[in-house]
């Protein structure tokens, strides 16, 4: 049995075979991180459900809480670059119960903001720890869980991001309309103190996987250190940066679409507010099944094969969505609209596995932080795409225009990059050596 294989027993048919045939080390480290990117991304999401409150309680601009928004963002690709380089330094498990405990903490925090530029401060800090924390979860659980079973464990993983999304709808929709304006933001940001309790779940060291275990006592020997650049090698560059181009192009393309989603729907559907929000929180029912069936394509046919199916998935659900004739029914926007989010958030779904297969132990942390959170910086040129072509196109078809221009950046990658699913880890390393 390799370092990765952590089985107890053959695994059962079924789509939860993997799961029961886990040990209780996997089971662990596999629902913390679970629990933590759902919680993680609805504290990420739910400020900007919350920009037309946070507007009104500090009497600032769209375009100054937007700015929030987006250097929280900034914070994030930065703070999950040297997240995932100390995971490989220091050990996945002390950084991840560190990033965790972060986010949480300043997401507490802001809740007592009492000016924008406080607000700013904080939001800024709390992105550091986000951003860090899906990577070195998902490299953990990558490291530790049989190799045949790594697309299922964590997609399964980033399938949170669709309950965490509508978690964050519920906050910032009925939850806080139960208390006075000037309370219930607050209140919101509080909860996002929740997340810390998972610290207490894994444990140091323990739960610190074999390959990483044998690479840092084989660098301690050699005395030998890695640096944040370390991923910049030549050696390494290639994969760095078509890693980075998957990420750029698949978020870009989400990001495409999902940040202009409810003014599409009020503005060309001539749906209300309240309506476009429920319309949005039932795309999640798509984003969620989209995501683990990923999960399972991807370890049956490929990282790589995924990326396409889910991508050509994209652009024709997309186009109907935004471009056919469904004028504003419910009964034909509601399921092309979970129809569109199947195919737009399952494109997400392997991007844990592959690059956990792409890079090896020693730069795995760090290089995969770094491509995921350069995709999420720099999809804000996708965003502003929009709008320019918006100009003198009308917005559905910007949105398509942007969002398909991603894919085919993703596309492109996935034709450079090599096939990975059932690598072993402790084999990339050799090679690498």
């Amino acid at each position: 049995m390799s370092m990765t294989d952590s089985v107890e027993e053959p695994a059962r048919g079924g789509p939860f075979a993997w799961y029961q045939a886990a040990n209780k080390k996997v089971r662990r480290v596999f629902w913390t991180c679970s629990v933590a990117w759902t919680l993680d991304a609805m504290d990420a999401l739910v400020y900007q459900y919350l920009i037309p409150i946070v507007i009104a309680a500090f009497g600032i601009s769209l375009a100054q809480a937007a700015a929030i928004a987006s250097a929280s963002y900034f914070a994030s690709a930065v703070g999950g670059w040297m997240g995932g380089w100390l995971a490989d330094k220091f050990g996945r498990v002390r950084i991840l119960q560190i990033t965790i405990l972060w986010f949480s903490l300043f997401s507490f925090l802001s809740g007592f903001a009492q000016t924008y530029e406080q607000l700013l401060v904080l939001r800024v800090l709390q992105g550091l720890g986000f951003g860090a924390e899906w990577a070195v979860g998902a490299v953990l659980l990558g490291e530790i869980v049989a190799r045949k079973d790594r697309g299922k464990a964590i997609g399964s993983v980033q399938s949170g991001v669709a309950v965490g999304s509508g978690l964050a709808a519920l906050l910032a929709g009925p939850f806080v309309a139960m208390f006075p304006l000037e309370l219930g933001w607050r209140v919101v940001f509080w909860v996002g103190l929740l997340p810390a309790i998972l610290i207490f779940f894994v444990r140091r060291g323990d739960d610190d996987s074999e390959v990483f275990k044998k690479n840092k006592a084989q660098r301690e020997a050699e005395k030998r250190s890695v640096t944040p650049l370390e991923i910049f090698r030549l050696k390494y560059l290639r994969v760095t940066a078509l890693a980075a181009l998957l990420a750029v192009g698949a978020q870009g393309a989400g990001y495409s679409v999902s940040s202009y989603l409810t003014t599409f729907l009020q503005n060309e559907r001539g749906i209300s507010a309240s309506t476009a929000g429920i319309f949005v929180l039932l795309n999640s029912v798509g984003a969620f099944f989209g995501l683990i069936t990923n999960a399972y394509f991807s370890d049956r046919f490929g990282r790589r094969m995924a990326f396409r199916l889910f991508g050509l998935g994209f652009i024709i659900a997309t186009s109907i969505y935004l471009c056919a004739p469904l004028g504003s029914s419910a009964y034909l926007l509601i399921p092309a609209g979970i129809v569109q989010s199947f195919c737009q958030f399952g494109l997400y779904g392997s991007f844990g596995p592959y690059f956990t297969e792409l890079f090896p132990t020693e730069i795995r942390a760090s290089g995969q932080a770094f491509a995921y959170n350069f995709g999420r910086a720099v999809s804000g040129i996708f965003i502003q795409g929009v709008a320019i072509f918006a100009a003198g196109l009308a917005l559905n078809v910007s949105m398509t225009v942007m969002g398909s221009i991603g894919v085919l950046c993703a596309l492109v990658a996935t034709v450079l990059l090599p096939e990975t699913v059932g690598r072993d880890l402790n084999e990339l390393d050799e090679k690498r050596a």
